[in-house]
């Protein structure tokens, strides 16, 4: 079972607190403005889901361009580190504290207990910290939703269930179908 939780409440805490957290592959660890957010390890479809759209991003991503999935922190701001499950970035602005900015694509995958979390607060986060493009999987379904950044905003740029595919230009061209992506 997946939880989310928020620790401790009218703490503020820092990069640096969140680094000299032990690290552990059944909790992830992300903070929102100076909140921490724990939440645990996903389950096998949401690993399977990752595995498939990993696979097919890397076997197409051009070489200025790097695919990795969590735990790889992306952090916007002093009081932000994010883990997308999925990210795409410029392979020039990966550090070994994580990524301050060239983050073109985020993705998240779907579970029961990370559903607001993605979809509202992420989507925003992203959408503030100016990353072009922000993909939501649900394995379940499957489905997946794609959003672009035009003028500061995301807008829906396609919709995908089962066995329909979608092309998608950007950040490079690549033809999804969410079904695919559990198999």
């Amino acid at each position: 079972m997946e939880v989310m939780v928020s620790a401790p409440a009218g703490v503020e805490w820092t990069h640096e607190d969140l680094d000299a957290l032990p690290q552990t592959h059944a909790l992830r660890y992300e903070l929102v403005d100076g909140q921490l957010l724990v939440s645990s390890a996903p389950s096998t479809k949401h690993q399977r889901a990752l595995r498939g759209l990993f696979r097919l991003l890397d076997a197409t991503c051009p070489p200025e361009l790097e695919v990795l999935f969590a735990p790889v922190d992306f952090r916007p701001t002093a009081r932000r580190s994010l883990q997308p499950d999925l990210l795409v970035f410029r392979r020039a602005e990966l550090t070994s504290e994580g990524l301050t900015s060239g983050l073109v694509l985020a993705v998240e995958i779907l579970s029961p207990s990370t559903l607001s979390v993605d979809l509202i607060l992420k989507r925003a986060l992203y959408e503030e910290a100016g990353i072009e493009s922000y993909w939501v999987v649900d394995p379940d379904e499957p489905s997946i939703v794609v959003w672009m950044l035009r003028d500061g905003t995301y807008i829906e740029a396609g919709r995908a269930v089962g066995d329909q595919s979608l092309g998608v230009p950007a950040p490079y061209a690549v033809t999804l179908v969410p079904a695919a992506l559990t198999a």
